[in-house]
């Protein structure tokens, strides 16, 4: 069948207006924005971290009152979109949010469990820098539960004022973020506390003065850190400030109320951040020290980037731990929390490593001691070391199950190509991500062996190896 010219013409014309009122509607519509996810999807915490957007910098003013518990909050977010977005999330547990703005105008928003959905004025295009400022209100509630040991961990309030260490899923308990260590930024932390109590954070001390029977703290942390690593902690501290005999500052504040001990944290800091740059290499962060606080309840202490912070039990084992997690942890972090051994195996050997130096132990007496203490039959030899889960992230085996990967790895590659590797992981994933497998095939091509069977045995086969 054949169409009459007419209506060919009148066809065409049909066609080509359907055409160009299609085209108009394609470029007319906002760059196709959609949502960003509001997780990352961890296996271990699939809604933690957000989609759509890569957090640059954080902003952080903490007015704080310890005789009310009450944090007045704002946080001011610089991040850049990876997609077109029509709205984002941030993660915040339980605070009251007063109001959002985005590039200062103000922003709808709602709140979905631990969401903070955003709806921006104008939708956010693809690679655009923007600045989402969120201000809010509440007392912070420390979490709980199986995953750190049984103890309460994030914001835990103090006699004078609060501990803040969060790992891993707590920094969203005091303020607005991204919170999974893959979406890593810069920080400025302002903390507001009444006269006479000090706030201690991460970096460098960049200003402080007393007004109005206020005391204001502005710290500044220029390199890249996870959310986890985060602190405001408050209280009553004396403060020591110097360098290392490496010429690395040094601050360390102490509740003046605990005991001396037997343990000198400045000193024994200051010596394990100078060993530590020999081994894992150069110092990552400005300024190194540490945080000991009267925390009796905080049954850990934490890395906390630059100033590992310590509850009232200390030890030099404990210091050398924390501050190797400085290069295995802060420096390079996880990419998800199923390779948390990255952190702890690490660390853990490194007080291995430590007993070496001290000529205490050699790194091999440490492993067979700690071999031997397991019998066959022990839960310890069942867990998968790269995958403990989310309950059990934190199991014993995690830590020196892991570390005896790393002991039955140098014993198989030699000292020389394991104290060169050490130095290549941190220099290959500074201040970013890593993860099991990356590791594995930096072991492989630094000590040039096949190295899956000795991986597998140690990380992720159940039952108790044999002994190398």
């Amino acid at each position: 069948m054949a169409l009459s010219r007419s209506v060919r013409r009148t066809s065409r014309w049909l066609a080509l207006a359907t055409a160009v009122a299609s085209a108009f509607a394609i470029a007319a519509a906002p760059g196709a924005a959609s949502p960003g996810a509001p997780g990352i999807g961890d296996p271990y915490f699939p809604d933690l971290g957000n989609g759509g957007f890569d957090a640059l910098h954080y902003d952080l003013g903490v007015t704080y009152n310890p005789d009310t518990d009450v944090l007045d909050g704002t946080t001011t977010l610089t991040a850049k979109a990876t997609k077109d977005l029509s709205s984002f999330d941030l993660d915040l547990q339980k605070l009251t949010v007063d109001t959002v703005r985005v590039d200062g105008r103000r922003a709808h928003f709602t709140r979905s469990g631990d969401e903070l959905v955003i709806t921006p004025a104008k939708h956010l295009a693809k690679h655009r820098r923007f600045r989402v400022s969120v201000a809010y209100h509440g007392v912070p509630q420390a979490l709980s539960g199986p995953i750190v040991f049984g103890s309460q961990y994030g914001w835990m309030k103090t006699k004078d004022g609060v501990f803040v260490a969060c790992e891993p899923n707590a920094a969203s308990t005091w303020f607005p973020s991204s919170d999974h260590p893959s979406d890593k930024a810069t920080y400025d932390i302002r903390i507001d506390a009444p006269k006479g109590l000090t706030g201690v954070s991460n970096g460098r001390l960049v200003n402080s003065h007393t007004r109005h029977g206020r005391s204001y703290f502005h710290w500044r942390e220029s390199k890249p850190m996870a959310t986890y690593l985060a602190t405001a902690t408050i209280g009553k501290f004396d403060v020591q400030q110097g360098r290392t005999p490496g010429g690395i500052p040094i601050y360390v504040a102490t509740d003046p109320v605990l005991p001396k001990g037997n343990v000198d944290v400045y000193k024994v800091t200051a010596e394990a951040t100078d060993y530590w740059t020999k081994l894992f290499g150069p110092y990552p962060f400005e300024e190194t020290g540490a945080i000991v606080d009267d925390m009796p309840q905080a049954g850990f202490s934490l890395e906390v980037q630059s100033k590992p912070a310590y509850s009232a039990v200390r030890s030099e084992s404990t210091i050398v731990h924390e501050l190797a997690h400085q290069w295995f942890g802060d420096e390079v972090s996880v990419a998800t929390w199923q390779n948390v051994w990255l952190n702890e195996g690490f660390a853990t050997y490194a007080q291995w490593l430590w007993d070496e130096h001290k000529g205490t132990h050699t790194t091999r007496e440490d492993f067979v001691d700690a071999y031997n203490a397991r019998p066959a039959s022990s839960d310890f030899w069942q867990r998968q070391v790269d995958d403990p889960k989310h309950d059990t992230m934190f199991a014993d085996a995690v830590y020196t199950r892991g570390a005896m990967t790393l002991e039955a790895l140098r014993e198989r590659i030699g000292d020389t190509a394991f104290f060169k590797l050490l130095p290549a992981w941190t220099a290959a994933h500074r201040y970013g991500n890593g993860t099991t497998q990356q590791f594995e095939a930096l072991a492989e091509k630094v000590s040039h062996q096949d190295l899956r069977g000795l991986f597998h045995t140690w990380l992720e086969a159940p039952g108790r190896p044999a002994l190398p």
